[in-house]
């Protein structure tokens, strides 16, 4: 038992990361790790031949069957339903933080609700965690054949839909601190100059709160909301940069108390989206600063 200890926690990282990009919720998330390791405590040690792919199969199956439920709350969600934000570490070097900051990104997240749970979870398996056809059969219970198939609909489904900017974490960091700065000054033009045109601002407030019913476009709109705040607010606001699901964004506070999360997409010299989570119970986490290891 303390072999599967030591080994459900060595990999419990990487299961929580299938499971948090599955479902957009690291609380439904860490629900789902939760019953593999009631399963994996239950398990025969000796019908286990790969420690790795077992837990991999039985988070992803657990997943699929989660984001099938979820799927059907979330056609009764108010209002825009965003992932929830989640505080991350730095990877040791640029390309990991290249790699991690794409596939963790809300924007990411966001396109990936467009996915049927199945193809979800191959396209996942397939183009992050690195899985062949083989072991995606395996976990899905499907040919090899079907597998490559599923998989190819979704890039084709997702090629009009996901992040159209490859952008360094160096360039969208210095235009992060740029406008960061810029809002923390209350300098409105400087900020609209960092906005694309056609910059989208998109707000999940849950039904609990005050967002957006519809995204809002145009760059000079979006930077107008995100500056209207000070001018009410004024010495009770204020905004700190953060990591979130791997690039920089932003908390902002207001009398103390967490308000937002705000997450950017950036080309790196315009910011082209932001995503505005307001959402009291998909904030509860960020409020307690707590950082998320998601291989």
């Amino acid at each position: 038992m303390e072999d599967a200890t030591a080994t459900f926690g060595r990999l419990q990282p990487r299961m929580l990361g299938v499971a948090y990009r599955m479902l957009g919720s690291m609380a439904e998330a860490e629900d789902v790790v939760q019953d593999v390791w009631l399963r994996w405590h239950d398990a025969d040690p000796a019908l286990i031949d790969n420690a790795e792919a077992w837990l991999i199969a039985a988070t992803t199956r657990r997943a699929i069957d989660r984001l099938r439920l979820a799927r059907n709350e979330r056609e009764q969600y108010v209002g825009i339903w965003l992932p929830e934000p989640v505080l991350t570490d730095g990877p040791s070097t640029p390309e990991d933080l290249q790699e991690v900051s794409s596939d963790l990104s809300i924007a990411f997240l966001t396109v990936l609700e467009r996915l049927a749970p199945d193809a979800r979870a191959a396209f996942l398996l397939h183009e992050v965690f690195e899985a062949n056809y083989a072991q995606i059969a395996r976990i899905l219970d499907k040919s090899e054949a079907a597998c490559r198939k599923i998989v190819q609909r979704a890039k084709n489904q997702l090629r009009e839909e996901r992040p159209r900017y490859v952008v360094s974490d160096e360039a969208h960091q210095r235009l992060m601190r740029r406008f960061i700065a810029a809002l923390s000054s209350g300098d409105f033009e400087g900020m609209k100059t960092l906005m694309d045109e056609s910059a989208i601002l998109v707000g999940d407030g849950g039904g609990i709160v005050t967002s957006l019913p519809e995204p809002v476009v145009g760059g000079d709109r979006v930077a107008a909301l995100l500056y209207a705040p000070n001018l009410r607010f004024q010495q009770e606001l204020r905004v700190e940069p953060a990591t979130i699901n791997g690039r920089l964004g932003l908390l902002r506070y207001l009398h103390g108390e967490l308000e937002s999360a705000q997450s950017f997409e950036t080309d790196g010299e315009r910011i082209v989206r932001v995503y505005v989570q307001r959402n009291p119970e998909k904030l509860r986490r960020v409020s307690t600063h707590e950082v998320v290891s998601l291989d």
